[in-house]
């Protein structure tokens, strides 16, 4: 039997979560008292106790197991978060960034951490460690907003010297890699999934997310409801992709989501999608990291490249910003490769 354990804090308990794709092993996980499903992780998880860490071959990190009273502080974060209708990602985010700032002070009280301790948080945790600067303004975040709504205090935040935001282009794919990927899978369902990616430039989430009626062919348009920010907007539908569309509807038949899993009415996973790109990656034998917001930003390059309004994109990608939406300026070849080079004229 193989799995990977590791501890959890979960709903404010000391927990193991057991990772395995081993059929046995989760029919013997499920014989631990007091064994639960997370849907979350997409696993079992035990008791965090001495004779689970001795059977699971986990050794015990007492000190590095969060004090109960900073579990206490974190669930009652956790709650005001969910409360205000945060996304589940950033609420886990914010909740992983809180409980590493209180641990490194576990020695004191919250009412005894300042804005100082903050500041040596990010000098002898972060610097030291090599954190990236996204990391520390996760916590810098998630620690202003804990003490000013839970601790009903405010640290001042603009004493902290924040990283300045690394600025990174978009990783963009040329047309011929993007017509390799998305033909690489003879599986239709999953070509089909690809496609849709690339041809209304969506998100993973968004693609999981949509239903049959979010398909409206009277209109030529995709409504993608509660994307990143909750907002709904609309995405052009091209005529080759809802053709696709159909063949796939009137052979899989979905019942509940556009894309299923193998069990009827269930939405796909987020990590099956990044498998199936996976695989049509290596099948086309392209040595890049692609991911799936490769194919997103993409899209939008290619819609820039084409003569397309940036105003329309940033619609269309649902940006709340124009500068976002800009950046694809600056990997957009088009005008770059009209330039001619003085090297020429030698």
């Amino acid at each position: 039997m193989k799995w990977n354990a590791r501890p959890l804090v979960h709903r404010a308990e000391f927990r193991i979560l057991v990772t395995t794709q081993d059929f046995d092993t989760t029919l013997w996980i499920r014989t631990f008292a007091d064994a639960r499903w997370s849907k979350t992780h997409r696993s079992w998880h035990v008791p965090d106790t001495t004779r689970n860490r001795a059977i699971l071959h986990l050794a015990p990190k007492i000190d590095k197991t969060p004090d109960i009273s900073i579990v206490q502080q974190v669930a009652r974060f956790k709650l005001w978060l969910q409360s205000r209708r945060y996304s589940e990602n950033t609420v886990k985010t914010y909740t992983d960034a809180l409980i590493c700032f209180l641990d490194f002070f576990k020695h004191k009280t919250v009412d005894e951490i300042d804005i100082d301790d903050l500041i040596r948080f990010n000098n002898e945790y972060i610097l030291e460690k090599k954190r990236s600067a996204s990391f520390q303004n996760q916590i810098v975040n998630a620690v202003k907003l804990y003490f000013a709504q839970i601790q009903q205090r405010k640290l001042d935040v603009e004493l902290v010297h924040r990283p300045k935001r690394q600025k990174l282009l978009p990783n963009v794919l040329s047309k011929t890699e993007v017509k390799m990927i998305l033909n690489a899978h003879v599986n239709f369902k999953h070509k089909v999934m690809l496609c849709m990616v690339y041809s209304c430039g969506l998100r993973c989430s968004e693609l999981i997310g949509l239903k049959p009626a979010d398909i409206q062919s009277d209109r030529n348009v995709v409504v993608i409801r509660q994307a990143k920010g909750k907002k709904d907007r609309i995405v052009p539908l091209s005529p080759n992709i809802l053709e696709m569309l159909r063949q796939y509807y009137t052979g899989y038949k979905p019942k509940v989501w556009l894309f299923e899993s193998a069990r009827p009415g269930q939405q796909y996973a987020a990590k099956s999608l990044q498998h199936v790109l996976k695989e049509a990656v290596r099948k086309t034998g392209i040595q890049k990291p692609i991911t799936l917001h490769w194919l997103r930003h993409s899209y939008a390059t290619h819609l820039l490249e084409n003569g397309t309004d940036l105003r329309y994109i940033q619609e269309i990608l649902g940006h709340k910003s124009s500068k976002t939406t800009e950046i694809y300026t600056h990997v957009s070849t088009l005008s770059i490769q009209s330039i001619k080079s003085p090297f020429d004229d030698l």
